[in-house]
């Protein structure tokens, strides 16, 4: 089968290896679809790790996926052959403490698609993965929307776990697909009205696509000085989805006493700081999202039933075979690129 790897620094070659067998009983075979090309990818295409997550290359990466059940493992029912799914990438151990209490997100012993050391990544032909892992799509869905899928349970996660009022002012800074997905969420489950900001103009135009009702650009204009004069009281929540010290900085000035920042960016920095002075003085929450939580089949509905819109996010394919196309632009940010995806298997 075709696989997409990564060989070393901004190096990616497509080549041969043998297809996978099912797993084992509790497991399904899957043709691969699609995959989207994440901002963590990125982190190991150009910095080869993530934190004390090192590639050993070659390595395949891609998570974000969505295929059709070739065969079934004996202990299956949920599934058959010929079904079309949107995949969880995250395979917890289920007998944890975490798992226990219903965080399978932060499970101690997971394992991950497309992380050095724990699973191979999905830019392949062909995947064995536990049913569990595997959410089927209506008829209605296309496959590019259940690639989606998970992007968007993210930004759903992220909104739940601010427990946000109907109607809050929020900021998101950096709408890339992840802040975009936070956005859209924001938008469809409480009516939010939405203060987005990024350092690409086209992304902008994106988010004002998605709902948002003021943009800005940092290069450009002064976004603490300008949301300040239109929400004199300060935002609710601001969803920090750049991953960048300047954004950090801006948020803690526009958040309001009381209200929280949610960090769901994976920063390139090993550390970050925060202004003591504005997160003593306003008691500021700080929120790390990690992933997502039981927001798969909830955000499969949404984008099924048009409340979640993803479709604007996918603005570019490429065939298995420009793989390293696909990873060199949505790296250098360019050709007006949001969410690329790389098909495996097109579509019929």
């Amino acid at each position: 089968m075709k696989v997409a790897y990564l060989t070393g620094i901004r190096r990616v070659e497509v080549g041969e290896a043998p297809a996978p067998r099912l797993g084992g009983p509790d497991e399904v075979l899957l043709k691969i679809h699609s995959v989207g090309v994440c901002g963590s990818d990125i982190h190991y295409y150009t910095q080869g790790r993530i934190g004390s997550q090192v590639v050993k290359f070659p390595f395949t990466v891609g998570h974000e996926c969505a295929g059709t059940v070739v065969e079934t493992g004996t202990n299956v029912s949920s599934l058959r052959a010929g079904q079309r799914v949107a995949i969880d990438p995250l395979v917890a151990c289920g007998q944890c403490d975490q798992c226990r209490a219903g965080r399978r997100h932060t499970c101690r012993n997971q394992k991950f698609l497309g992380i050095p050391g724990q699973m191979t990544g999905a830019l392949c032909e062909f995947l064995s993965l536990p049913a569990e892992c595997c959410y089927r799509i209506p008829d209605s869905m296309s496959l590019a929307q259940a690639v989606m899928v998970e992007p968007f349970s993210i930004g759903l996660h992220a909104v739940r776990l601010a427990e946000l009022a109907p109607g809050s002012r929020i900021g998101i800074l950096g709408v890339g697909p992840i802040g975009l997905c936070v956005l859209i969420a924001a938008r469809a489950t409480l009516g939010c009205r939405v203060y987005a900001t990024d350092l690409v103009d086209y992304r902008l135009e994106t988010a004002r696509r998605c709902g948002a009702q003021w943009t800005g650009n940092p290069t450009s204009q002064d976004i603490v000085r300008a949301i300040a004069e239109l929400e004199t009281l300060g935002l609710d929540c601001v969803f920090e989805c750049a991953g960048d010290q300047a954004a950090f900085d801006q948020a803690v000035e526009l958040i309001k006493p009381g209200g929280a920042l949610s960090i769901v960016s994976i920063p390139e920095a090993a550390r970050i700081s925060f202004s003591m002075e504005h997160l003593r003085r306003k008691e500021l929450r700080i929120q790390n999202v990690r992933r997502q939580n039981q927001c798969v089949t909830p955000a499969i509905e949404m984008i099924a039933s048009g409340a979640a819109d993803v479709d604007p996010l996918v603005t570019h394919q490429f065939p298995i075979a420009r793989s390293a196309e696909a990873f060199e632009l949505v790296a250098a940010r360019e050709g007006g690129v949001v969410k690329a995806l790389i098909s495996v298997f097109p579509e019929p």
